[in-house]
């Protein structure tokens, strides 16, 4: 079996990337949002390059709300900055 990338694009800057290299937000089956960093959580999910300024273009422009379908809280994106500040 072929060593297949799994490629992403990121929902701010709309670059692809490697799964891996991107941050995935997920709104689980309860209707939260959770930063799932093993990237393998249920539910439906987006992804984000690591860095601030995709995250106030995502931000600015609601793209979560829209990728995810559904209205985000202010503190989903505080939960991201503080992933994207940590470098995890």
């Amino acid at each position: 079996m072929k060593n297949k990338k799994l490629i992403r694009t990121c929902i701010a800057c709309r670059e692809k990337k490697e799964k891996y290299d991107l941050i995935r937000i997920v709104k689980n089956t309860n209707g939260e949002f959770v930063v799932d960093l093993s990237g393998k959580m249920a539910g439906r999910g987006a992804y984000i390059c690591k860095n601030e300024e995709c995250l106030k273009k995502a931000e600015k422009s609601n793209r979560l709300k829209t990728a995810l379908k559904s209205n985000v809280e202010n503190k989903v994106y505080e939960k991201l900055r503080g992933v994207i500040f940590d470098g995890n």
